[in-house]
């Protein structure tokens, strides 16, 4: 035993136990937040409840199964339901009605032994909303520009508001932006003239021309959006609840109409990969808590591109100097501890750092001498994406030292003197020799750079993100990529859904699909990155030896 002790193979089995548990936990991890999450897309089924409420009436209730949980009996005697007292448990299932217009809630929990009957009616539908969430009912009819139709067109009517409602984004967001955008930059203009003393009538008379010709075409651009506006708002759908109560929803507000209880295993299939479509590319709706997360993705992955951009130089470069510039005395010794410190800072100190320095001191002075026009409305001295990039890199950074001295130091000395003995001098034997080599730790610092610089949320808090953003930082207006604009975040939608949402339970799902697609950027980013220095180590590995 103490022989078996000594060879050191209890500790080879220990670590190996131990790489076997954290893989299958982080496993595990993932496929509770992606069986959660995908389950979200899943169109599921429909049920009519016949039951009985706290008065012992007679209600219907119609919606999908949330969840279920049992309750003790005891929890539940000071009601006086009529519940059978010698059963411990009771059953109970979380119901989501919808029809937030009828009912303050959406979500009620029903005691499956006051419920009398549980069916799946066909002709049960589910109209997605713009607004009010999810219709859950019967569909009674359609009008047609004031007339009764047929049921037959619903699904052409459906796609035809789809076709003007992307003729209206297209006015609103790119043409009607557009302008609005130029009056703006103006305006702008004009009040920098007036600001210099410069502004002479010629000047003054061609910038209200420019006002007027942009205001005219304004005017031409709204007539045809409330054309077409008139166009989607004038059908409605008729619908009965399960109340009883008939209503009419605006074609205008209905995304998609499904009967979920006449879907097949391959029509479910379908609507799935078309609800993930949706998630993907969609605006958020009703405080986050529906639609999709497209601005968010695009904000996460902008911002760690900006940051991969600024702390790969800066890290390198630093490293560099430490490595291959610097003597080896206290000075060194202690930037070298305060790199390794600074990475275990935390990263709302980072936050408070980028908050007081980039967007009050920099930005602040960006405004005042160059943006002095805006003033008092701040340009660059509020937070915006530039400066959230700017935060996570100087976060980010030892990490990018740390592992490019590590690879400058596996490189041999031999390899320098040889160099240097053939003539190149030391810039040369640096970037011809010492660099590419070095390059797959340099790359192992940039992917553990974006892995930590995606998932942070802490200090993108207070230096750009945002819960809502008007528009995206990349648009086409002149300079297309706007650093000073907020932005959303991956990160932060997953704290603002999970605890800033005004309906929990609606917004839980979601926390587990946005959780899972920030995952699979993160993991699609490193791998790239694992990809590109994999590449790198083979094309430099014989000048290893």
């Amino acid at each position: 035993m103490n022989s078996w002790f000594k060879s050191g193979s209890p500790w080879v089995w220990l670590s190996a136990g131990g790489v076997s548990i954290s893989l299958i936990s982080v496993l595990g991890l993932l496929w509770l937040i992606a069986s959660r999450g995908l389950s979200y897309f899943w169109p599921a089924d429909i049920y009519q409840f016949e039951t009985v409420n706290e008065k012992g009436q007679a209600v219907t209730i119609i919606g999908e199964i949330y969840d279920r949980e049992s309750l003790p009996t005891k929890q539940l005697s000071h009601l006086n339901l009529g519940l059978d007292p010698n059963k411990e448990t009771i059953e109970r299932i979380l119901v989501k009605t919808g029809n937030r217009e009828l009912v303050n809630l959406d979500f009620r929990w029903l005691l499956v032994p006051l419920i009398n009957k549980t069916t799946k009616p066909e002709d049960l539908v589910v109209v997605e909303r713009r607004t009010n969430g999810n219709f859950y009912g019967y569909v009674e009819g359609i009008i047609l520009d004031g007339k009764p139709e047929s049921l037959d067109k619903m699904d052409e009517l459906v796609d035809r508001v789809d076709v003007f409602q992307d003729e209206m984004d297209e006015l609103q967001k790119v043409d009607i932006g557009a302008i609005n955008y130029q009056i703006e930059r103006l305006r702008l203009k004009k009040r920098k003239h007036i600001l210099d003393e410069t502004l002479t009538a010629e000047r003054e008379k061609e910038i209200d021309d420019q006002v007027a010709s942009y205001n005219a075409e304004y005017q031409i651009l709204e007539t045809a959006l409330l054309a077409i506006r008139d166009k989607v708002s004038r059908d409605q759908l008729v619908v009965r609840s399960m109340g009883g109560e008939v209503i009419n929803i605006n074609f205008e507000q209905i995304l998609k109409i499904t009967y979920n209880n006449k879907l097949s295993v391959f029509g479910r299939a379908s609507v799935f990969i078309q609800q993930i479509g949706s998630f993907l590319v969609d605006d958020p709706r009703e405080a986050n808590t529906e639609g999709g997360v497209f601005p968010a993705i695009f904000g996460t992955v902008l911002m760690v591109l900006l940051m991969t951009v600024i702390v790969s130089p800066l890290g390198v470069v630093a490293a560099i100097y430490l490595h291959e510039y610097a003597g080896k005395n206290a000075l060194t010794k202690l930037l070298r501890i305060a790199v390794i410190n600074l990475a275990g800072v935390p990263s709302i100190v980072y936050g408070v750092f980028g908050l007081g320095f980039f967007v009050y001191m920099v930005g602040g002075s960006l405004d005042q001498l160059f943006y002095a026009e805006t003033l008092p409305s701040p340009t660059f001295g509020t937070p915006g994406v530039m400066w959230s990039a700017l935060t996570l890199a100087i976060l980010t950074l030892p990490v990018v030292i740390v592992s490019t001295e590590e690879g400058l130091s596996r490189i041999p000395s031999a390899m320098r003197h040889g160099s240097l003995a053939l003539g190149a001098t030391k810039a040369e034997t640096l970037w011809r020799i010492i660099l590419p080599i070095a390059s797959p730790a340099i790359m192992t610092g940039i992917i553990l750079a974006i892995a930590r610089a995606a998932g942070e949320v802490a200090p993108l808090m207070l230096v750009g993100v945002v819960k809502m953003a008007p528009n995206l930082p990349l648009d086409g207006n002149f300079p297309f990529l706007h650093l000073d604009r907020k932005f959303m975040h991956l990160g932060f939608h997953i704290y603002d859904v999970g605890f800033q949402s005004p309906n929990v339970e609606a917004a839980r799902p979601l926390v587990f699909a946005t959780a899972f697609l920030l995952v699979t950027i993160i993991v699609s980013l490193n791998m790239t990155a694992v990809t590109i220095r994999n590449r790198l180590r083979e094309k430099y590995r014989m000048l290893e030896h």
